[in-house]
């Protein structure tokens, strides 16, 4: 099981934004809602699970897309699953540290 990742570190900040790595070049849509997943912003390196939970517990904000990958932030206990979008068939999470 692989992802897409990239780690922004910007003004003390820490931003991660992880997908399942088949959803790169895909967009999806639900009403006015809409998801466009680009290797520019996840990244075009392939990662493992435990690369992305050590990523994730660090970051101060994460995006998040993909039903993989918003599981996995759930299991780690940074992303509430009431609080996930779908976006046509993408599952999508946001988290920020406050």
């Amino acid at each position: 099981m692989t992802f897409r990742m990239k780690v922004y570190r910007v003004k003390g900040e820490v931003m991660v934004a992880v997908c399942d790595e088949e959803l790169i070049g895909r967009d999806f849509r639900e009403g006015e809602l809409k998801i466009e997943i680009r290797e520019e912003f996840y990244g075009t390196e392939s990662v493992g699970e435990e690369e992305v939970k050590r990523a994730l517990r660090q970051a101060t904000i994460a995006n998040i897309s993909g039903e993989r990958a918003v599981k996995l932030a759930i299991s780690i206990g940074i992303v509430d699953e009431k609080r996930v979008l779908k976006i046509g068939e993408c599952w999508h999470a946001q988290m920020v540290v406050m």
